[in-house]
Parts: C-alpha cells; structure tokens; sequence
C-alpha cells in the first residue's frame, strides 16, 4: 500500500528558481534552518541539490507531523531530522546557524510572531549569515498584482492578523535586529525572494 504524502503545488512549481538563487546565497553555508518546513517538498529539493550542507527543517508542533515521512523516504545524510520551532517559544531548539530559509510564512504569522521570527533569527544567526524569505510582499502599502490584492483580502477575512506584509515595516525590524537587505529578488508568481544578511549591529 502506498502512503500518499502531502503535497503543494506551489512548492513544486517555485523550487527551482528559488534554488537558483539558494545556490549563490549558500554557497559558503554550513547549515541552514528552514522556518516553516511544511510538506518538506522544498526541503528535499534543496538538501539533494546542496549537499555541502546540513539542511535543519523545523515548523510549528502542530505542523511538524506533515513532512516527517518525506523527509525520511528521501535518505540524505545532509537533510537533518525535523525539529519543532514555535518562533514565540524560547529557548529555540537550534543554538546557531549560519543561514536561514522560510517560505510563505510572514503573511501567515501575526505581526508580533514575524517580529519575534527576525529576533530569534538575530540572536543566532553567525555573522554575515544570510537569511532568505520568500512570499508575497507591499511596496509601500502597494500591492504588486491584483491577485496579491485578492490573496491578503483572503488572508484577513480567515484571520484578521494575517496579511501580507510591507517591505519598508520588514526593513525596520531587520535594521532593528541587525539584519540588512542585501537583494530583493523577482520570483514567478508575483512573488520575491529577500536576502537579509547578519552585521551583527542589532539595536
């Protein structure tokens, strides 16, 4: 009997162009944290197309379940088992990275969760680590596509402190942290890929 794994369409369909970009990013990385593993299709990708190096997934308690299997059925020595991280819940279960990656997550956290997110990546992020968040982002207040528009409508209406989230607010709080924007990366679907990088400056 065959097992059906959870799946996402929209984690097949931007894998590659995100690794695109992972390539040059981590290329001198030694492990990175995955914030938000979900169904674990970004996590096998990714770990089977970097193998120098170790690749942590991690999502919430309640989620963490979704992609335990996969991850096991993929066989890499690089693709670490998975850990349970409530960003809001100190202490984190990994002391230090020197990169992270979180797909989708902003829109989907309160305010003060993404808040708490860029602290705990802050305090244990090694210098000049980089940390890459993908998704859906404002530019002042402006939405990018109407579909984006559709999409943080829908957001609220399930849960009024979800919505897409503005890049000048996610600026302040990654100067605050001692994160700077280094790239803000066009990927397919109206979305982006931003690459925070660690000056070790947090206010």
């Amino acid at each position: 009997m065959t097992t059906e794994l959870p799946f996402s369409q929209a984690c097949e369909n931007n894998k590659t162009p995100i690794l695109e970009v992972l390539r040059s990013v981590f290329e001198s990385t030694a492990t990175v944290l995955e914030i938000g593993t979900g169904t674990g299709q970004h996590a096998v990708h990714f770990a089977r197309a970097l193998p120098h190096l170790q690749w942590q997934p991690s999502d919430r308690p309640d989620s963490a379940h979704l992609s335990r299997l996969r991850l096991e059925l993929a066989g890499l020595s690089n693709l670490l088992p998975i850990v349970k991280l409530d960003v809001g819940i100190k202490p984190w279960p990994i002391s230090e990275f020197d990169g992270v990656f979180s797909a989708n997550t902003a829109h989907i956290m309160a305010w003060t969760e993404v808040e708490q997110m860029f602290q705990g990546i802050s305090n244990r992020l090694t210098l000049n680590g980089a940390f890459c968040l993908y998704g859906p982002f404002t530019y002042q207040g402006s939405f990018t596509s109407d579909s984006n528009q559709q999409f943080d409508q829908h957001l609220r209406a399930r849960a009024p402190q979800m919505g897409i989230r503005d890049l000048d607010d996610l600026n302040r709080l990654a100067r605050a942290e001692g994160l700077v924007l280094e790239s803000d990366i066009a990927m397919p679907a109206n979305n982006r890929l931003l690459v925070f990088r660690s000056n070790g400056s947090a206010c």
